[in-house]
Formats: structure tokens, C-alpha cells, sequence
């Protein structure tokens, strides 16, 4: 079978950065950079030089990498933005011209021709410089296809190395997606990429169309994010490629997707919806029980892909809805051994405690099968004591005593709150060192403004996450105590 090999054009930095509230730093994109260059991306857009100093600063840093991907710069058809672009010592531009009448009259005010002279002037300035063009219509469509056929070939007899369709508001459907490319392969002879937008939920079906109506690359940003409703997501494209065009490919290491998409949603603070195709938390894990008793003898019954093919596992959730197979394969990860009638009682036990509404979490869990099997776990870690103090004008500083193996030891601590400082108090005792707080999620069970508060966190050490739950009229407290416990729990796994 004869593979097409997708190009990829990663524009996280640039479309991705214009994510409302994200702003990154020249070492994050310089981070983030190197990432994508490490998993295989062909086009790195690595900014848009005329928007700051900072931002050039951190486009030349990128580009004097000697990374294998092609670095540019969006730039709009005018030589002071190319100038900036040439300041940057990139590989090329990524040139975007309005070609909609909607954006050429009503947004720039000249006519169609002076539009096309305006693209080739700008052709002939960056080719005349030696960097590489992709030519990339704006509003594409929604523009007529005969006028934006003709920008295009204009700009190729100019010299434009590829050139790009943008699907600029997401009008797209899957069906008129595939039509537009297939017309537009039909004349022009350089490469053809797709740059989608999501307002309609459809840009990575539209993507996938236009490469089946004969484009040979595509635009998208890590985790989808960008302006609005946000872009293409790279995972989802690349891995829709590799499993579902049989005939296509990308030079993506898929293997490493999980981990470039968890740098981004780190550096940018968008947070990942845990649904999300691929990356989202839930993308691989199974609470029913017919799914979890599946998956166990065959994971190809419920899932689509294995999650080791794109740096994932597999994770198995307590909850109402899990049944005894799941709940046997969960017990045995931790390194409980049941029989089938102990197993059986644990199984009730969570699915009475989730009839209440609560979390079922990892801590819950082994209080349960700890009740049913008799065991009693002796905590390393106790809170004896701990004081806060803060207010108006002053920074919030907590201390405590804690009993650690049987050693008393005094701390303090500072933080942006009470909670926060709370927990750097007990952070400096060495044994949580290592444990980083990956996530914290507070709900008040009752109501008024004595209603106890149930604080449920997620902790890492290494490769094993814990969650742990708090109950305590006082957040802090709540805080505090699930922190202790979840660290309790890692040291006695």
C-alpha cells in the first residue's frame, strides 16, 4: 500500500498563544518548541514577529536551534512585518491575505485586484529575501472559489512555495470541506494545507475531508486550543491519520502525544476537559461494569486504541457503576488480595457510599476493603497541631507540629492563603518532598456558613497518583488532613 505522508504545522505558539487569559514566556516557548521538534512536527510557527520585541526575541531564539522543523513567522502582506520576520532569521513566513469580500472591503477597503497585487508585491519581497512563502487566504471560505483560486496561482507564478485554505470562523462542513480541496487540486500544483477552526465543533473533520479531497498538510494547535472555540487539535488529527486513513501517515511520534499535550496545558493553564478525545484524563478510563469485564479479556472490545500507543495507561474508576471485575483488578493494583465473597461485600459498601453523591476515592476505597478484610494501617504522618494567622494586611503564615515516625517536628510556612500556606508548612517535612499536588477540588456537602466542607486532591510521587479526601467544617483543616492522608497513603504503598 502506498502511504501519502501528511506535513504537520504547528501553530500552538502563534493561533495557539491567542487563547484568551494565555501568555507564554521565551523559555516556555522555547520549551515547547523543542518538544515539537523532538516528536516530529515539519512547520513550527513559531509567532508573529511584528507583535513585540519579546515576541521577536523569542521567535530568533527558536529559530537559532537548528531544529529539523521548518521555523516561520506569521506575517500579513506588508514589509514591515516581513522586515521584523527577517530580523528573526526564520526559514520562512506564513503570509496570510484576506481573499473574502467581506474581509476586502469592509476590513482593508481596496478592491479584489488590489488585493492580488498587494499578495505578489509581498511574494516578491520575501522570495527577493530568500525565505520560504506559505501563502495562506484568510477567510478562504467564505470567499469565491474562482477569485481565490486566482490569488493563489498568481502568488505560485510569484513564487509561494505552498499555500494554505483557512477556514478562519469554521463554516466548514465535512462534505463542502472535501469539495473546495478537491476543486482546488485540480489546478494548482504545489502543496495545498488546511487551517481549521472549531466554532462548529467540526475542524478536525474538516481537516481530515479537505486531506482526502487532496491536501498534503495541516494546521493545528496542541489540545486544540486557540481564539474562541479554538483550533484543529493536533492529537486528535494526527491519531484519527494514523488509525482511521489507512492510506495516510504523518512523521509524528504518536507515542509521545500525551506528554507534549501535558507540557502545553502546564505552560499555557488551559485546562484539558476531561472528555477529550485522546489527552483528556477520561479518555482511558472505565467505571461500567459490562466496559471494565471487556476490556479485561480483550481491551479492543471498548477501546478504539491501546493508551500505551499514545503514551497513555489504562485506569480503571471506583464508582456505582463498576462492577466486580473492575473492582478486582483495581484492589489487586494495590495490592489487595480478596475472595469472591469479600470482593462482593467491598463492591456494596462503594456503591452505597456513591449513592450518596460522594467521590469514591482511592482513600475510600481502601477504608472499605480495609473494614471488609480486617486490616489496620498505621499512619506514619499525624497532625497534631496547626495555627494560622492572617488578614487584611497581612501574609497568610501557618504552623504546626506533626508526629513522623514517632519524631515531633515544628514547621511554618507562607502562601498566597490560609490553604496555601497551610500546606507549605507541612510541605517542608521531608517526606513530602518529592509529592507534587496535581489537583484540588473543594465542595461544601451542606449549606450555611458552618456547612462541612469536602476537600478531595490528587497526589503524585514518581509513577503512582493518590487521591485523598478531607471532611472538616474548617477548609483548611479539610486541606490539610487529605494532604496528610494522601501522603500517608504514598508511603504506605
Amino acid at each position: 500500500m502506498i502511504f501519502l505522508n501528511i506535513k504537520v504545522f504547528d501553530t500552538t505558539l502563534r493561533d495557539g498563544e491567542q487563547t484568551p487569559g494565555v501568555s507564554l514566556t521565551q523559555q516556555e516557548k522555547l520549551r515547547i518548541a523543542t518538544k515539537l521538534d523532538e516528536i516530529g512536527i515539519d512547520y513550527i510557527e513559531a509567532g508573529s514577529a511584528i507583535t513585540s520585541k519579546g515576541e521577536r526575541k523569542s521567535i530568533k531564539g527558536i529559530a537559532q536551534q537548528g531544529f529539523n522543523a521548518e521555523i516561520l513567522s506569521f506575517s500579513r502582506p506588508l514589509s514591515v512585518d516581513i522586515d521584523y520576520c527577517l530580523e528573526c532569521d526564520v526559514d520562512g513566513v506564513n503570509l496570510v491575505v484576506p481573499t473574502s469580500d467581506l474581509h476586502i472591503s469592509d476590513k482593508l477597503k481596496i478592491t479584489r485586484d488590489e488585493l492580488i497585487q498587494l499578495s505578489n508585491n509581498a511574494v516578491d519581497y520575501c522570495k527577493d529575501h530568500g525565505l520560504i512563502v506559505e501563502l495562506s487566504a484568510e477567510d478562504a471560505s467564505r470567499s469565491d472559489t474562482d477569485f481565490l483560486k486566482s490569488v493563489y496561482l498568481s502568488a505560485i507564478n510569484h513564487g509561494a512555495d505552498r499555500i494554505c485554505v483557512c477556514d478562519t470562523v469554521g463554516i466548514l462542513t465535512p462534505d463542502s470541506s472535501f469539495e473546495l480541496f478537491d476543486k482546488l487540486n485540480e489546478d494548482i500544483n504545489v502543496p495545498i494545507a488546511a487551517h481549521c477552526h472549531n466554532d462548529f465543533g467540526l475542524a478536525v473533520a474538516n481537516t481530515l475531508s479537505a486531506l482526502k479531497g487532496g491536501a498534503t498538510e495541516f494546521h493545528s494547535t496542541i489540545n486544540g486550543i486557540g481564539e474562541r472555540a479554538g483550533n484543529t487539535s493536533f492529537e486528535e488529527c494526527v491519531v484519527s491519520i494514523d488509525r482511521l486513513l489507512t492510506n495516510f501517515s504523518t512523521n509524528v511520534n504518536i507515542h509521545e502525544i500525551y506528554d507534549i499535550s501535558k507540557l502545553v496545558a502546564r505552560s499555557t493553564g488551559v485546562y484539558i476537559q476531561p472528555n477529550k478525545a485522546i489527552v483528556g484524563e477520561n479518555a482511558f478510563a472505565h467505571e461500567s461494569g459490562i466496559h471494565s469485564d471487556g476490556i479485561i479479556k480483550n481491551s479492543a472490545t471498548y477501546e478504539p486504541m491501546t493508551p500505551e500507543l499514545v503514551g497513555r495507561k489504562r485506569k480503571f474508576v471506583i464508582g456505582k457503576h463498576m462492577g466486580t471485575h473492575g473492582l478486582e483488578n483495581r484492589l489487586k493494583e494495590i495490592g489487595l488480595s480478596v475472595n469472591k465473597t469479600q470482593l462482593q461485600q467491598i463492591c456494596n459498601d462503594i456503591k452505597e457510599l456513591a449513592d450518596k453523591g460522594k467521590t469514591v476515592t482511592d482513600v475510600d476505597l481502601h477504608v472499605i476493603a480495609d473494614n471488609v478484610l480486617e486490616i489496620n494501617h498505621e499512619d506514619r504522618i499525624k497532625l497534631d497541631e496547626l495555627t494560622i494567622v492572617s488578614g487584611n494586611k497581612i501574609m497568610p503564615t501557618a504552623s504546626v507540629k506533626i508526629t513522623f515516625d514517632d519524631e515531633e517536628i515544628l514547621n511554618a510556612g507562607v502562601g498566597l492563603g490560609p490553604v496555601d500556606a497551610a500546606i507549605n508548612a507541612v510541605k517542608t517535612v521531608d517526606a513530602f518532598s518529592d509529592v507534587e499536588l496535581i489537583e484540588y477540588h473543594v465542595d461544601a456537602i451542606t449549606g450555611g456558613t458552618d456547612a462541612f466542607i469536602d476537600v478531595i486532591i490528587k497526589l503524585q510521587k514518581g509513577d503512582k497518583v493518590v487521591s485523598a479526601r478531607g471532611t472538616e467544617p474548617d477548609i483548611i483543616n479539610a486541606s490539610v488532613k487529605a494532604y496528610i492522608s494522601g501522603v500517608n497513603r504514598l508511603l504506605r504503598d
